[in-house]
């Protein structure tokens, strides 16, 4: 893998805190298996909640679900299906948030699981930043190494749209 192909992107970190394997994948941009009910059922939700929100945002290398100002501040905000997977997708919110703020925008996160009707505020202090930090370090290691870390049955492997590559 070239320097100038990585990235560390807020889909790797989601990734990184639940499945090692998965960074390399996505890395090498190998897609999972899109006709994977749990693609479909995370893309409709994602599309069809908070319609009133401003959808899709890029900046840069990175793609933020929502984008608001409340209260003069900027919220953004991040959609997923099940706060199963709460971890993973505070630390993605937070690569987003470190990210505007190496861009000199000041904000905060939302995680909102419409299913479930919860919300949970996200804000970067220096805790979370460190923690991201070394998440970064080691996606980048993993995207370097030459063949895909081995596969480690965890219980997110059930649903997962990687499933053939690990366990075919």
């Amino acid at each position: 893998m070239q320097n100038q192909d990585v990235h560390v992107t807020g889909t790797l970190v989601w990734y990184y805190y639940i499945c090692k394997r998965e960074v390399w994948l996505m890395g090498r941009h190998l897609t999972p298996d899109e006709d994977n009910p749990n693609i479909d059922l995370g893309r409709f939700i994602q599309q069809h909640s908070y319609a009133r929100e401003k959808k899709e945002l890029a900046v840069g290398h990175i793609k933020m679900d929502i984008l608001r100002r409340e209260n003069g501040q900027l919220v953004i905000g991040e959609v997923k299906k099940s706060s199963k997977y709460r971890n993973s997708a505070r630390m993605q919110l937070a690569f987003y948030l470190s990210e505007l703020k190496r861009m000199g925008v000041d904000a905060r996160g939302e995680l909102n699981f419409p299913k479930e009707k919860k919300k949970e505020d996200v804000i970067l202090d220096d805790r979370l930043e460190a923690e991201l930090e070394q998440a970064r370090r080691d996606i980048l290691r993993i995207l370097y190494l030459s063949v895909p870390p081995l596969p480690v049955k965890v219980p997110f492997c059930r649903n997962c749209a990687y499933g053939e590559f690990c366990w075919s």
